[in-house]
């Protein structure tokens, strides 16, 4: 029997030539990822697997988890500055208590020192001197933004063609959208943990149990909103729809949740980091938790990712567009119905086209 040649996709090949038909790729007719059956979610988790190396997300989230924690310190400065102008900033720790119970003991207390020197010295600040100090700690923080922006660019396969100005300005936007949603996050977790106190002695802990589970859901919703944000407006592409985003958004709160909860329980009943690394060992835990923190966060948005590379519907912003004139290179590219070695072989040809163009426009310049 004489051997079957594998046909190569060719992705400046028309539509129909690129992959198989829709019928035949598990969910490629879907309008939602609601509408993804089983199938397909199973290529897309192989897939997932498969990118986690192929982008080195282990890589990208220690980049990461380095910018974090070089902006922690203006970015909380930030938060309480801000929270300063609408609320008495000494709250701000003990209405962020929830969020230290899900953190290990050591990086919990990290935060909380920088956020009492935080307090302490926007304590009497006004006028211009708290405008002046206001825009330096939320310039500071922008360093974890662009590092996040730079990973995410890496995932969606896009590559960064915005100048410094316009990359700065994108940064500052999703570090003061950030800041907004913890901002909503303390005070929301303030209002539910009265409500919580008064229903119990009014009502019984039933009700204040009940409280408590809708103050953890709304936990989730705003972290979710807040990865879904920097999901959509990060990456140098058209941006997505928000329900494209949703299940990535999602699975990386959840994936924080269990780090985080897993991570705590491990520094306080496995390991010995004190032993080992001695007066570094609060770093050391606080530098692990953020690595660990950004890795699931990136998981969440490879999730989303491989969703939108294996629909053919637009999943980007605005009017319908053929493909090809979407913005957005896993938007415009149908290969849901490829095998492994296929769609490897289109994303390292791009990453070449990529490059190849940088280089003649660079060229160009100095020319």
């Amino acid at each position: 029997m004489e051997p079957v040649e594998t046909a190569r996709v060719d992705p400046q090949a028309p539509n129909h030539e690129r992959s198989q038909s829709s019928g035949e790729v598990p969910g490629a007719t879907a309008s939602s990822p609601l509408e993804l059956p089983r199938k397909a979610w199973k290529q897309i988790g192989k897939r997932v697997y498969t990118m986690w190396g192929f982008h080195n997300l282990s890589l990208l989230g220690a980049g990461v988890a380095f910018f974090t924690f070089l902006a922690i310190t203006p970015l909380l400065a930030a938060t309480v500055m801000v929270y300063g102008l609408i609320g008495d900033v000494s709250t701000v720790q003990r209405q962020m208590s929830t969020l230290f119970d899900v953190m290990p003991a050591d990086a919990a207390t990290m935060i909380e020192r920088q956020m009492m020197a935080a307090v302490t010295t926007s304590s009497g600040v006004t006028g211009v001197a708290l405008a002046i100090a206001l825009f330096f700690a939320i310039y500071g923080a922008t360093r974890a933004a662009k590092g996040f922006i730079i990973a995410l660019n890496v995932i969606n396969e896009e590559h960064e063609s915005r100048n410094f100005i316009k990359l700065t300005l994108r940064g500052l936007l999703l570090t003061l959208a950030a800041i907004g949603i913890a901002i909503t996050g303390v005070v929301s977790g303030g209002v539910f943990a009265w409500l919580q106190r008064h229903s119990e002695a009014f009502l019984g802990e039933s009700t204040g149990l009940l409280i408590k589970i809708l103050a953890w859901v709304a936990a989730i919703s705003l972290g979710s909103l807040g990865f879904a944000v920097m999901m959509r407006y990060g990456p140098d592409r058209r941006p997505a729809r928000w329900r494209w985003l949703a299940p990535g958004a999602l699975g990386a709160t959840l994936i924080w949740l269990l780090i985080s909860f897993g991570f705590s329980l491990y520094v306080a009943y496995v390991s010995d980091y004190n032993a080992t690394y001695g007066s570094l060992s609060a770093i050391v835990v606080f530098l692990m938790w953020l690595f660990l923190s950004a890795y699931g966060v990136l998981a969440g948005a490879l999730i989303n990712a491989e969703i939108e590379r294996q629909v053919k519907c637009d999943t980007t912003v605005g009017p319908d567009r053929p493909m090809g004139e979407r913005g957005a290179t896993l938007a415009d590219v149908e290969e849901g119905g490829l095998s492994i070695d296929e769609w490897l072989e289109q994303t390292q040809r791009r990453t070449l086209q990529h490059r190849a163009r940088k280089m003649r426009k660079d060229e160009a310049k100095k020319a």
